[in-house]
């Protein structure tokens, strides 16, 4: 949302404030009381807010703290297992070990069969002994003797079915050595599911147990500007169907999988001036059909098997017709795995423009092209500094 355009401010913080607090019910009201005179600017001051519950964001509310002065932790997680079967569409569980879950907390509730989007996140609504009511139902079966559980784990900061939010100048630390993990369909230290048009400015994600910033479903989204580090899966995600994202100046570093992570169906995005730095696996990840793409100047450098990865997807899937020009894709690689480029699946319709990819010997392999890749074009690389192969062409004549 364009700051000029705000009409409705409301100061929160620990003093001096509009709204005086120090965790997400602060942080809550001044939202919920800007949404409700039709939108407009939050502006959080300086400290540390101890987050019980997500900060739930609203159509046409801009969110605005103080840059690293602005801290929103979250709390330490409870976990149980549930005694009774959490049946689809049920709004309510029931709790092997009930202690530290209470009304107004966050959870989330899944088991060893229902990952990815069908895991719940919710806010508890009331306690009854050991059962809890949750304000959103279940959305899948979750099995007892498939080890279903609870914990109040949730997204520190989310947007759910919202346009025209904005996230500016907050840090998130997500606290993640007294957290379990939470995918990332279903959350990250920010979150956005079906919230169009949202702008992610000048923010920071640190140690989150799951994904840094991720959204899905969610079309014409900016991230710029952004830093995403310590986090144990996924730096920033794009995915399930993001069409026309928009990710430039942003770092994500020393994450523990990837750095940008493409999921499906991102299409038609501008990825320019990031760094990927020093990822547990790779760089940037690109695969079911994100097609379209164009990556300007970005750097994907030290990350620990591959820079850049075309996932390994048949031809209807897979990710075509993508542009990197002037990017630097240097230093990638481990002892299994060690590649600049790596081009696997059916994928066709590559073009890589006045590219450095090579460094100072540790990628193994500069581009490789897999057998059944097609339509892959190379111009103007400078492909120095790879220590065994600058071209690994593995198609039938090549």
């Amino acid at each position: 949302m364009d700051s000029k355009s705000l009409g409705i401010r409301v100061t929160v913080g620990q003093k001096n404030a509009d709204i005086i607090g120090k965790d997400n019910r602060a942080l809550q009201s001044a939202v919920d009381t800007v949404a409700a005179l039709g939108g407009g600017l939050v502006e959080i001051g300086a400290g540390t807010y101890t987050m019980y519950d997500s900060l739930h964001l609203k159509s046409n509310v801009t969110v605005r703290g103080q840059g690293e002065d602005t801290l929103l932790v979250k709390a330490p997680a409870a976990e149980s297992k549930l005694v009774l079967d959490g049946d689809y569409g049920e709004e309510q569980v029931t709790l092997e070990n009930p202690e530290g879950f209470q009304p107004g907390y966050g959870i989330s509730v899944t088991d060893d069969r229902s990952g990815g989007f069908h895991t719940v996140v919710g806010t508890i609504l009331w306690a009854r002994g050991d059962t809890f009511g949750v304000n959103d139902p279940m959305r899948s079966d979750y099995m007892v003797h498939n080890n279903a559980r609870a914990a109040t784990t949730f997204p520190v900061v989310e947007a759910s079915w919202k346009e025209n939010v904005g996230i500016e100048n907050l840090a998130v630390d997500g606290n993640k050595a007294q957290n379990p993990m939470l995918n990332g369909c279903r959350g990250a230290g920010i979150f956005l599911i079906r919230s169009h048009g949202t702008v992610i400015r000048g923010c920071t994600v640190r140690d989150f147990h799951g994904d840094g910033i991720s959204f899905q479903q969610s079309q014409g989204v900016t991230v710029e500007d952004c830093v995403v580090t310590g986090v144990t899966a996924l730096g920033l995600h794009p995915g399930s169907g993001s069409q026309k994202p928009v990710i430039r100046n942003c770092t994500a570093t020393e994450n523990g999988k990837i750095g940008l992570f493409l999921c499906w169906r991102v299409k038609h995005g501008v990825f320019e001036d990031n760094v990927l730095l020093n990822n547990g696996d790779t760089g940037i990840s690109i695969g079911h059909k994100d097609t379209d793409n164009v990556f300007r100047r970005n750097r994907s450098i030290g990350n620990g098997r591959e820079g850049l990865l075309f996932r390994n997807e048949s031809e209807p899937m897979a990710g075509h017709r993508n542009t990197f020009e002037d990017n630097e894709i240097l230093d990638n690689g481990g002892d299994e795995a060690s590649y600049g480029v790596r081009i696997m699946g059916v994928t066709h319709d590559l073009c890589f423009r006045k590219n450095r990819i090579g460094g100072t010997g540790r990628q193994k392999v500069g581009v490789h092209i897999g057998k059944d890749a097609d339509r892959i074009q190379l111009e103007d690389n400078d492909l120095s500094g790879n220590s065994e192969q600058e071209v690994e062409d593995m198609r039938a004549g090549a």
